[in-house]
């Protein structure tokens, strides 16, 4: 059973206490805990051979609405999530820095249904989730990359140019390798995997809210050239300005799924 699964049965076991207006914001618990998972394979930085470090203290950015119906469940809704991202990272061989924490804020630029996730990473030599910091380390701030990430290797642990355990992604800078993500809105998503499926169920790599985005609407295919396939989606996807079914990627490549664009982004390391 997959880690979103069982968070989502651990609240329908609450539902009818404490939890029951969280489920009337526009905002579901359930996208939030994809957003962070998706934060911490964003954010993965290789520490060593046998170490991939992620952030451990987020902030989950909430429209003025939403985050009134959310705040008075925050502290059960953050260990919940924290809870999540401790068992995801366990899953995907991920390693922490300090204790994870999950905070809501306020966002005024925000509307309802929307919200943004910022994290860093924050040194703690008290804490049984952490390797211990270097000498000298500072606290990092919000954003990428995390200032209080470990310093890169030498080169790619083994397993081939930039493989990794988890399979997060590539860090920028290590030669003979090529970094590859999408924007959506102003987010990055990392590519890597051989494929990374996109669509509206909480089961894809990268979701998208969007009600002409099918469950599994298309994947992208790291090969040698890049490709994207449709997936059966009920309304197809748009490459460069053609529907498609399968199309070649190239850097600064538009897809177009449902009413989202995603530009498709590569780069030698």
């Amino acid at each position: 059973m997959g880690v979103l699964k069982r968070f989502e049965q651990r609240l329908e076991g609450l539902v009818n206490g404490t939890f029951a207006k969280v489920f009337k914001s526009e905002v579901q618990p359930v996208e939030i805990a994809g957003a962070l998972q998706r934060e911490c394979d964003n954010n993965a930085t290789i520490w060593n051979r046998e170490r991939t470090v992620v952030p451990n203290d987020f902030i989950v950015e909430l429209s003025t609405g939403d985050y009134e119906r959310l705040s008075p469940y925050s502290g059960q809704l953050g260990d919940e999530l924290a809870g999540l991202v401790r068992d995801y990272a366990k899953q995907q061989r991920y390693s922490f820095m300090g204790p994870i924490k999950v905070h809501l804020e306020k966002a005024d630029d925000l509307d309802t249904g929307l919200y943004r996730v910022r994290s860093r990473t924050l040194a703690s030599s008290t804490s049984q989730d952490a390797p211990q910091a270097p000498q000298g380390q500072q606290q990092g701030g919000y954003g990428y990359p995390p200032v209080a990430a470990p310093p890169m290797p030498s080169g790619p642990p083994p397993g081939g140019p930039g493989a990794r355990a988890g399979g997060g992604p590539v860090p920028p800078g290590v030669p003979g390798t090529t970094r590859r993500w999408i924007e959506i809105n102003g987010t990055r998503h990392q590519i890597s995997r051989p494929t990374l499926v996109l669509g509206r169920s909480t089961e894809a790599d990268v979701r998208i809210d969007d009600p002409g985005v099918s469950r599994r609407h298309c994947e992208i295919r790291t090969g040698t050239p890049p490709t994207i396939q449709d997936l059966g989606s009920t309304n197809g996807i748009v490459v460069d300005g053609q529907h498609t079914t399968r199309a070649t990627l190239r850097d600064g490549s538009r897809i177009v799924v449902g009413s989202t664009t995603i530009i498709y982004r590569q780069a030698e390391g």
